[in-house]
């Protein structure tokens, strides 16, 4: 076979069978039991993609951190393995943040970044005092001030310009149509003084502009930044700015890598001699691409012309495909021989629903029943977003070392 795109990560055929690292995923699907949809993830390929990032933001600025997305695969043995590697974890939820204390993350390595906070949330934040706190409402302030009188909040802005994967609109969490993230600039005095009069302490900013952008995307980054220095030359001196998330991976032949090394040089001009302490809180850059997800086959028709491939899961257990519009690339776990001819399928799940497909008119060897398929990036957003839709919410999850 030529060799594919997707040999940039730790995925290798191997006399014919994908292997994730040394791992031939032929045999963990058998081994996992037939007709069980099965999680593989990687733990040197997301330890070698932290230390990358944490080198790249170490050289920007002057103090940095780097807490992991917890939303994005919260597989308690993936935890560990970022927990030892000296990451921090970044939580949107009590249970969340409960989960990352029972991990071995402490408080002072918690960043706490919600929406929508509820008074039974609050309780739970005011028991933990020292996690990071983000406010992103004028409500979460006077919830918090009235239950933890006297604590340092950080409070998450929407500077009003968004990015993400390539242009797609579902992965943009500002900018456009107003979104429900963050204090827009116009109540960002506002929330100043309602925190001072509540006796509240304001020592971070954080903001999150959206997932997957690639290095196309770096000139709105940098507009992003120029925007967020009119938050900061409002606020009182600070301890840290959470740049957020969203650093993204390459999903198809024609991604290239994001460029850590310009993303860098963005982040050094605006934030390069601060005192404060920069923060970034990836998902996606850490896990999506050590995981992947194996589904078997079990069927194989025409129908009206197009040849569908129907496999043993559905869009319940990955949503992106269906929901965000995102590619998951699907490669059989024994290759064809070279000469093998290819044809275009439509994969489809085993969930009752239209929107339950995996892939369009994608070109591949033949497949029969029984064929295992790998669907590559699946480690992120995947098994942490899945339902019980149908009754067919079953997996196994496996951490290779």
């Amino acid at each position: 076979m030529n060799t594919p795109w997707w040999e940039r990560t730790d995925l290798r055929y191997r006399r014919g069978r994908l292997h994730l690292g040394t791992h031939d995923l032929a045999n963990l699907a058998r081994s996992a039991g037939t007709g069980t949809p099965v999680y593989a993830y990687h733990a040197p390929r997301i330890a070698a993609n932290f230390r990358r990032l944490r080198r790249a933001l170490a050289a920007a600025v002057r103090q940095s951190r780097v807490f992991y997305a917890m939303k994005s695969n919260r597989f308690v043995p993936l935890l560990g393995v970022l927990c030892g590697a000296g990451a921090g974890v970044d939580v949107c939820s009590p249970e969340e943040l409960l989960l990352a204390r029972q991990t071995g993350f402490r408080e002072d390595q918690i960043s706490f970044t919600g929406t929508s906070l509820s008074e039974d949330d609050a309780r739970v934040l005011a028991r933990h005092p020292g996690v990071i706190l983000n406010c992103d409402s004028l409500a979460s302030l006077r919830r918090i001030a009235r239950l933890a009188p006297g604590r340092s909040v950080g409070l998450r802005i929407n500077p009003g310009l968004g990015l993400g994967y390539r242009s797609n609109r579902l992965l943009r969490y500002a900018g456009g149509d107003v979104t429900k993230f963050g204090i827009y600039a116009e109540q960002f005095p506002v929330a100043l003084a309602l925190a001072r009069e509540a006796g509240l302490r304001v020592n971070g900013l954080h903001f999150h502009t959206g997932c997957g952008f690639l290095t196309p995307q770096l000139p709105v980054l940098d507009r992003i930044f120029a925007r967020v220095r009119d938050f900061i030359r409002q606020a009182p001196p600070l301890d840290y700015v959470n740049l957020g998330g969203g650093l993204g991976i390459p999903l198809t032949a024609s991604d290239a890598p994001l460029d850590l090394a310009r993303w860098s040089a963005v982040v050094r001009k605006h934030f390069g001699r601060d005192r404060f302490t920069v923060c970034v809180e990836p998902g996606d850059y850490l896990v999506k691409d050590s995981g992947v997800l194996l589904l078997e086959v079990n069927t194989v028709e025409e129908k009206a012309g197009t040849r569908f491939v129907g496999v043993n899961g559905g869009f319940n257990i990955h949503i992106e495909p269906a929901f965000y519009e995102l590619p998951l690339e699907p490669v059989p776990v024994v290759a064809a021989a070279a000469s093998a001819p290819t044809r275009r399928v439509t994969i489809a799940g085993n969930i009752n629903e239209a929107l339950d497909i995996w892939a369009r008119n994608v070109r591949l060897p033949r497949l029969a029943e029984g064929d295992v398929l790998a669907f590559l990036n699946a480690g992120g957003y995947g098994a942490a977003m899945s339902s019980q839709h149908c009754l067919r919410g079953a997996f196994r999850e496996y951490l290779l070392p």
